[in-house]
Formats: C-alpha cells, sequence, structure tokens
C-alpha cells in the first residue's frame, strides 16, 4: 500500500520516523526539531536519499518533515532573494524526484515570507500545461505580493527551453496586471536548479 506521506500529521510522520514517543516531538516547532535555522545550512537534502524514499517509510516521512521544516522557516523569516538557495532547496526536496512534470508557485507575502507552496498543475514525463488565469485566480485566493514559479524536468536537465521562457514572461505580465511580482522562476532537475534571476532571464 502506497505510504501518502503529504497527507499525514507531523505527529503521524514523527510516529513512523521515531516510534510512539515520535508524537510528542509534534509540540514543538519542526525547525527546531530539526535544528534549522536557516534552510542555506541544510542544503544536503535531495540527491541521494531519494532512491530509498519510497522503498523506506521512515526515509520517506523524514524527507517530508524536513520539507515541512524548510518551508516552515521561510513562512516565519523570509526568503533571502539575495541568495535563492533555500527556495532552490526546497523546491528540489519538494518536486526534484518526480518522474512527471508539474508547475508549482511558491505564494509569498510583501516581505517575502512563505505564505503557501503550491502544485498547480500535473503533466507528463516531457511537458505539463499551465494556464496563466489559473495561477492568476490563485494569486488572489492566497492574496499574494509576489511568487516564484516552478517546474521540475524529470529528465534531469536543468535548462530553460524558448517555451519556459515565453511561459515565464506570459505569466508575469499577467500577474503584473494584479499586482504580483514574479520574483524568479525555477527549473528543478533532481538536486539541480537553474535560476531565471540568476541568469537575467526575467
Amino acid at each position: 500500500m502506497e505510504m501518502r506521506t503529504i497527507e499525514m500529521t507531523n505527529a503521524d510522520l514523527l510516529a513512523v520516523l521515531c516510534g510512539p514517543s515520535g508524537r510528542a516531538l509534534s509540540t514543538r516547532p519542526l525547525s527546531e526539531v530539526f535544528g534549522i535555522r536557516s534552510a542555506r545550512q541544510t542544503s544536503f537534502i535531495a540527491g541521494e536519499e531519494r532512491t530509498s524514499y519510497e522503498a523506506q517509510p521512515q526515509i520517506a516521512a523524514a524527507k517530508e518533515l524536513y520539507i515541512r521544516a524548510m518551508q516552515e522557516d521561510m513562512s516565519s523569516t523570509g526568503i533571502d532573494l539575495a541568495s535563492p538557495s533555500a527556495a532552490s532547496t526546497f523546491l528540489c526536496g519538494r518536486i526534484g524526484g518526480y518522474e512527471h512534470e508539474v508547475f508549482m508557485c511558491l505564494w509569498m507575502d510583501a516581505r517575502n515570507r512563505l505564505i503557501a507552496a503550491e502544485e498547480l498543475f500535473r503533466g507528463t514525463l516531457t511537458q505539463t500545461s499551465v494556464y496563466p488565469r489559473e495561477v492568476v485566480k490563485r494569486a488572489l485566493v492566497h492574496n499574494a505580493a509576489a511568487v516564484i514559479l516552478a517546474h521540475n524536468h524529470p529528465s534531469g536537465e536543468a535548462d530553460q527551453s524558448r517555451a519556459d521562457e515565453v511561459l515565464t514572461t506570459s505569466l508575469k505580465a499577467a500577474l503584473a496586471l494584479v499586482d504580483v511580482k514574479v520574483l524568479d522562476h525555477f527549473i528543478v532537475a533532481g538536486n539541480k536548479t537553474l535560476s531565471f534571476a540568476e541568469r537575467g532571464l526575467l
């Protein structure tokens, strides 16, 4: 039976990892449980463990808790846009291991604190369809001031295509109409990322 860690509570995941005594840890912030002060300090996340996540429930639980801890940290302290490694590491952990393409948004408030990390569209091995109208609707639902866009390349190649550039331009224009700023667009391939902002493509 497939273990859907994303649907489990923090207490359930800690119990899988640590046994019944792990439930008591759920009263503490996950960033404290894992000793995280900044996601930039824990860049080991994505690569070598991924092959065993699905095979070992304990590892799957640890991965999900780790991602949630990073999300909690970004929600409370904000994302350092001068160094996009925090968002990059988070995205590698969330979508880097998928075998199909997904498009997601990191919605943020005016202080660049994370409001929500939301997977909006799912596709095939090589492509996914993204609808700017739906992205704008979700921005309004979250009352977001800014967003980091992201999608993965299951092929393992973290290079942008012309279609990626066109999509980014289209989304940037659509979101500008509702005063939501596109801060970056990441392409994620396993534990590698490409930042449009760093490449000067925004």
